[in-house]
């Protein structure tokens, strides 16, 4: 099936968040009875919430998603990663999908809804079940120092797949989206992607990731070198670089981001794979990133230059390295503290219908009876 996608056009279709609505809010920050700027950084992020709901109200957030996009890479082989390349990935979105991922129990902490994405991950298609592989664009990617991922045609599929995730989420009331990623050697094509977009070298960008040591840390500085030089050629052109040196995942990413932007829903950046998206989406797109707010620092070489890149400040510094949208997850009550501090009617989580009554403890008097 053939697919076309129109990047010139979110140009136009991406608006700026509602300026009137921050103003409004920032006028509700001065009547509440508290100190000039006693709620400090809360108070940005919830005149950031204000305008991008738009409206004359601040409604508090009920409605937040994780949304995981899995891949894996074909660059993963060189042993670029602690992870184990072969069965890696399908374990990990295995563990999310049985509610054990650490991702997963946040989530369900803080009441966040949760979705996985399978897009090439290598497993076979009945692996996890229709629901996270119905929009899968192929089993694995291509290595990337040597050849392309995947090619234009499925790079513009996944992009348009990541674009119709974006509506279905919107569709859906989702009021937040918390962007993650689940893939084996995902930040060294991460690091390509922010090498190539930000003109910098494979040592200026390549991290420690999964937590390599010295010996791997060169084998992954040298692969992304060699990826690099095939990146510079398809610089100008968004699909055939994420086609070339990115991933159907990286691909679905962006998209999604563009069509969010379009669609007024507010996304939470994870990590390097979630910010070199954003970096490619920038590219397409100048105002996509007043509609996203970065969760954390890494420590990855390559996330701070794009974070740099794309202006964004990171909400907290937990040194959370593990990625699977965990940072992203912990950034969620600094973002609901804000829209509850701010909202005319703040969310008021649902009580159990028939809650049990507390157990019946024996008195003082009666212990003391016993004795």
């Amino acid at each position: 099936m053939d697919t076309t996608v129109d990047l010139d056009s979110f140009a136009s279709l991406v608006e700026r968040p509602d300026d009137a609505a921050r103003r409004a809010a920032e006028e509700r920050w001065a009547q509440l009875d508290k100190p000039r700027g006693g709620l400090g950084q809360l108070e940005e992020l919830g005149s950031w919430l204000a305008s991008v709901q738009g409206g004359t109200e601040v409604r508090a957030l009920s409605a937040a998603k994780v949304l995981l996009f899995a891949g894996d890479h074909g660059i993963a082989e060189l042993g670029v990663s602690r992870l184990a390349a072969a069965g890696g990935t399908a374990e990990r979105v295995h563990a999310v999908l049985d509610g054990s991922a650490t991702v997963a129990r946040l989530a369900r902490r803080y009441g966040a809804g949760l979705r996985v994405v399978d897009l090439s991950v290598d497993a076979g298609a009945e692996e996890f079940g229709p629901e996270v592989s119905e929009h899968r664009i192929r089993r694995g990617s291509g290595r990337i120092d040597l050849e392309n991922a995947l090619t234009e045609q499925e790079a513009a599929r996944a992009f348009a797949v990541g674009m119709a995730i974006a509506d279905e989420e919107a569709d859906l009331g989702t009021d937040l989206v918390l962007l993650g990623d689940l893939g084996v050697g995902s930040t060294t094509v991460a690091a390509v992607l922010v090498g190539a977009l930000c003109g910098t070298d494979a040592a200026a960008v390549c991290g420690r990731g999964s937590g390599i040591d010295d010996r791997v840390w060169m084998v992954k500085c040298a692969t992304i070198r060699d990826a690099l030089r095939r990146a510079r050629p398809v610089l100008g052109d968004q699909l055939a670089l994420l086609a070339a040196t990115g991933g159907a995942d990286f691909a679905a990413i962006t998209g999604f981001l563009l069509q969010a932007a379009v669609r007024k829903l507010p996304v939470v950046l994870d990590g390097v794979v979630s910010a070199a998206c954003a970096l490619m989406a920038q590219r397409i797109s100048f105002r996509a990133p007043e509609w996203w707010r970065a969760a954390q620092l890494t420590g990855e070489p390559a996330l701070a230059k794009a974070y740099d890149r794309l202006t964004l400040n990171p909400l907290h510094d937990q040194q959370v390295t593990m990625g699977e949208g965990v940072g992203a997850v912990l950034a969620l009550p600094l973002l609901q503290a804000a829209s509850d501090a701010l909202a005319e009617q703040a969310f008021v989580p649902a009580l159990p219908t028939a809650p049990r009554p507390p157990a019946k403890l024996p008195s003082a008097a009666e212990l003391l009876g016993r004795l």
